[in-house]
């Protein structure tokens, strides 16, 4: 059977367009639709918009902390609607970037919500982008649903009051009080966006410490960290009902402690595979838990000839993960060797002011394949020992006993993202610690301290799962 496209894929996010790419580098016939933003959740509603937020909300610190060092710079008045207007450009700049370079790769675009009629046909009708969209059918020999993920909130009184990340990239004005539920990625770090813009911030969320699934001792520190900026920490703590007062105001009903009273309700409390109206049932597609779409090792689904790759598939829900899924998966298709990916040492970051970083496991993780040496420092760095911030740097390495590689690093401190990107070369790598103990440090910085920390702080035994 002859078809319209070699490859089709559903969604122009990160993982999507990669994917799109590589395959058209390889001569394949490539088409891609796209119903929401191009460049995805990432550039429109995630990962970038957020970080020019974080960076927007540091420099009232900044100015506090330059008097130390002799400046006489006074606080500010910060212009929200100016950061949207400026963040909004930048996005617009960068979906421009997206479609142009699918375009020079040789990639048909398509703009519209695609559902699946069968194994290799597919329906583009009308979306947000283009409402008036004439529907049409396209016929594919593979087809590769990569439409990410939404955010999930859960069914209480008054939750169609709560707004969720993708609303507040757009507010029209920034609340003076804000509650956000959630002690994840993006609950920690609007946080720290809105309390360093002027907020008053509430922070809720269910277990003892923020960020679940991150090293114990970076929880601890981040916890720590988000006291000193200010924020009410509600642990162990879940809303129960939303209340809008009279005054346009709301009250938040917590499950025990005291009610929250606020102007806006911030739900950070996960994200779900944006698997609605795709035509996933009708056409066997297998889905579990919350949509998540089950692939084998090569992405593809129960259906032979469709794959999915990125968030829709709830693996590992990083943007650069995505990109790398995208690339595996045309290379497979289209291309005689496949580039090696080590997803097992996948570096993450939560951008907080200070932001926390780590790669590799953690010390109860390392703990369960055996005794594992930890290296712990805590140091109050430069900047603030003039600047006056009683906040504290963290870093963590740990070590396989038996092999001595360090197969886990953590830090809470300034540039932790930075530091860890170099840094996660060393795990992938499977350097031992005596490796990193003869590297020579650069003076006088943070980093140095990974390569400067030769008295082991404790010994945690092999605790077996």
């Amino acid at each position: 059977m002859a078809y319209d496209f070699d490859l089709f894929v559903i969604g122009a996010g990160s993982g999507g367009v990669r994917c799109a790419r590589i395959a058209a580098s390889h001569g394949a016939r490539v088409g891609v639709a796209e119903s929401s933003h191009w460049g995805g959740t990432c550039v429109n509603l995630g990962c970038v918009p957020k970080k020019l937020m974080v960076q927007a909300s540091t420099y009232g610190a900044d100015v506090r902390d330059s008097h130390g060092f002799g400046w006489d710079t006074q606080p500010g008045h910060h212009d929200w609607v100016a950061l949207i207007a400026a963040k909004d450009r930048e996005i617009s700049r960068l979906n421009g970037i997206y479609v142009s370079m699918l375009e020079n790769a040789g990639v048909r675009l398509f703009t519209g919500h695609a559902r699946l009629d069968d194994a290799h046909t597919l329906s583009i009708g009308p979306s947000t982008l283009d409402p008036d969209a004439a529907p049409r059918r396209i016929t594919a020999r593979r087809i590769v649903i990569a439409v990410g993920s939404t955010p999930f909130v859960p069914d209480l009184p008054g939750i169609e009051h709560a707004i969720t990340s993708d609303q507040a990239f757009h507010l029209p004005r920034r609340p003076e009080r804000v509650c956000i539920v959630g002690g994840g990625y993006i609950g920690v770090e609007f946080a720290g966006i809105f309390a360093g813009l002027g907020s008053t911030v509430d922070l809720v969320y269910r277990p003892h410490q923020p960020l679940r699934g991150f090293d114990a001792d970076l929880r601890a520190a981040l916890h720590e960290a988000i006291d000193l900026r200010g924020i009410r920490q509600h642990r162990g703590t879940t809303p129960t009902a939303i209340e809008r007062r009279a005054d346009g105001g709301f009250v938040v009903t917590l499950n025990h402690g005291d009610p929250i009273e606020t102007d806006c309700v911030f739900f950070a409390t996960g994200r779900r595979p944006k698997v609605a109206q795709l035509g996933l049932e009708e056409v066997g597609v297998r889905t579990v838990s919350g949509g998540r779409i089950v692939v084998d090792r090569h992405s593809q689904t129960s259906v032979e000839g469709i794959y999915a790759i990125g968030d829709v598939t709830n693996r590992l829900n990083l943007t650069p993960v995505a990109i790398a899924e995208g690339h595996i998966l045309a290379d497979h298709l289209f291309a005689d060797s496949v580039r090696e990916w080590s997803f097992a040492t996948t570096p993450k970051a939560v951008f907080f002011s200070p932001p926390a970083s780590s790669v590799g496991l953690s010390e109860e993780e390392a703990a369960r394949n055996g005794a594992v040496d930890i290296y712990l420092s805590r140091f109050r760095p430069m900047r603030n020992t003039l600047g006056g911030s009683p906040q504290r740097t963290v870093m963590k390495l740990v070590v396989d006993q038996a092999s001595q590689k360090v197969v886990g690093a953590h830090m809470l401190g300034d540039d932790a993202p930075e530091i860890m990107q170099g840094l996660a070369i060393a795990v992938t790598a499977g350097l031992t610690k005596q490796d990193w103990d003869r590297t020579i440090g650069i003076h006088p910085t943070s980093a140095e301290e990974f390569v400067t920390m030769r008295t082991r702080t404790r010994e945690t035994p092999h605790t077996p799962a």
